[in-house]
């Protein structure tokens, strides 16, 4: 029997994991996750046939040892037309390695929270976040830096009230703004990181839930059928 595709997960931080995001993707592929902290941004020839980039709470401009390996290894990715998917940090990396532009404490403020989306025209028939649209909940979001210039040619794909580009596609790689891997106990955890008390994160995350799961779930079901090639 064939192996499983096999994507590599890149972690900045230890406290922003795959989270749901494992389950989801391990149907249908095989993972390899790499802390930043403690191991090398790897060589082209050894990503496999995919690449997450997750979050984390540094900026995307922050001079971190392995931040410009991480740019150039999406730019050469992108070159060959390997699939990537950035979240959150890794959707701004993503961004600023194809030629976009990141605004770094933008003074339009935190979004946090379960936050409705509103979706381009060519979102509902894109193979990663069509399923999504089609959910049509809400997600998890958790930040203040943007993208602010998408890079030439890239399709902005959703946007919130607030803020432009959280989403946005560029041949096969694909960005969020948002978090579609975190569970109501992932946000809390950075609600509390944050330095705020009680459970006030988690009550309306799991509130949400419902509508929240099905729709973050489709898009790692949208990335792993890119990376196998049936999308």
């Amino acid at each position: 029997m064939a192996k499983k595709p096999r994507i590599t997960v890149l972690q900045p931080e230890s406290d922003v994991p795959l989270d749901r995001f494992e389950e989801w993707l391990a149907r249908d592929v095989r993972l390899s996750v790499i802390d930043l902290q403690s191991k090398d941004v790897p060589n082209l020839d050894a990503i496999g046939d995919g690449l997450v980039v997750l979050g984390g709470r540094t900026s995307a401009h922050a001079e971190l040892p392995w931040m410009g390996k991480v740019k150039d290894l999406m730019a050469d990715l992108h070159a060959i037309d390997i699939p990537i998917l950035g979240i959150c940090l890794g959707h701004q990396l993503l961004a600023e390695a194809l030629g976009g532009r990141v605004n770094v404490g933008d003074p339009r403020g935190l979004e946090e929270g379960a936050l409705e989306l509103h979706w381009a025209p060519a979102a509902a028939h894109d193979p990663v976040v069509g399923g999504a649209v089609l959910a049509g909940g809400p997600v998890p979001m958790s930040h203040y830096d943007n993208v602010v210039q998408l890079p030439e040619g890239a399709t902005e794909l959703a946007r919130t009230a607030t803020y432009e580009n959280a989403a946005f596609r560029l041949g096969s790689a694909w960005g969020v703004q948002f978090h579609p891997e975190a569970s109501p106990e992932l946000m809390q955890h950075w609600w509390k990181r944050a330095g705020h008390k009680g459970t006030t994160m988690l009550d309306r995350m799991t509130a949400a839930d419902r509508r929240v799961e099905p729709t973050c779930r489709a898009i790692a079901e949208g990335f792993t059928a890119v990376v196998n090639g049936d999308a």
